[in-house]
């Protein structure tokens, strides 16, 4: 009688670690509060930060007179539109914002583009440009630099360009492959860097539906996720480690007794 309660209490033990682990594996749980809460669905922006690479093009109804607002690589700032021809098939040329969070562009000199939004880049500059032109130019500013680093258990760990200038943090995860299964879902720690170098560690519970309405649920130009192992995976890698090392001993002294019966011969 006793071994049988025994037994039903470790089977019942068992059911319910079994249970919390599968709660544990799960992504978005509690989404009826997101039916609840009012959502704005108002996506963030891309803003500049130091060391962004832009490619910025301008286009009036007549190329020769926008020519000199965009320079291509092999193109020197002194150039004009009387020598661009031999341009035409060249790539254009990418504006590094500097730490101070400026860009050195034709003709208009330095500007300073630190916290801006990509629109509002192009409003400045189309406002810059107006004075040289006899018409409201087209100006379009893009971010070639956008990638985002996903580490830890994840099945591809890597560095991920980001083409449409907006990821979220699931979006990330599909890019590396998703989690293990020995990942834990419920502190994922994302790395991010502000304009003015200040560095912040957000712990991000990805089982919870909550996390949508998270300031870090969309990423940020080379922001870090770092997916940590759960304990049990740790234990097992020391485990693992440690039969290693114990079996690599026990070869080597068996090599030493073989050689020691040889000797005796």
């Amino acid at each position: 009688m006793k071994m049988k309660k025994l037994f039903l209490l470790m089977a019942a033990t068992a059911l319910l670690a079994s249970c919390n682990s599968y709660k544990h594996a799960l992504y978005l749980r509690n989404d009826d509060i997101l039916q609840a809460a009012l959502q704005e669905g108002r996506l963030p922006e891309y803003r500049v930060m130091p060391k962004d690479e832009l490619t910025i093009v301008v286009s009036t109804s007549d190329p020769e007179a926008s020519a000199p607002f965009y320079r291509k690589i092999g193109q020197s700032k002194m150039q004009g539109s009387n020598v661009s021809q031999g341009y035409d098939n060249a790539k254009l040329l990418d504006y590094l914002v500097d730490n101070d969070g400026c860009i050195d562009y034709p003709l208009l000199g330095r500007l300073s583009v630190k916290g801006l939004t990509l629109r509002e880049c192009e409003d400045l500059i189309r406002q810059k440009l107006q004075p040289y032109l006899n018409e409201t130019p087209n100006v379009s500013v893009r971010a070639l630099n956008y990638t985002v680093s996903v580490l830890g258990e994840v099945n591809s760990p890597g560095t991920y360009s980001v083409a449409n200038e907006r990821m979220t943090i699931f979006e990330a995860l599909a890019q590396a492959g998703d989690m293990t299964l020995f990942a834990r879902r419920d502190d994922v720690q994302l790395l991010r860097e502000d304009s003015l170098g200040h560095h912040l560690v957000a712990h991000l519970d990805l089982t919870d539906a909550a996390i949508v309405q998270s300031p870090y649920y969309y990423l940020q130009q080379n922001d870090v996720v770092y997916v940590k192992p759960t304990k049990g995976k740790v234990r097992s890698s020391r485990v693992n480690q440690n039969a290693s090392i114990w079996i690599s001993l026990a070869g080597l002294a068996s090599s030493l007794a073989s050689l020691i019966v040889i000797a005796l011969q």
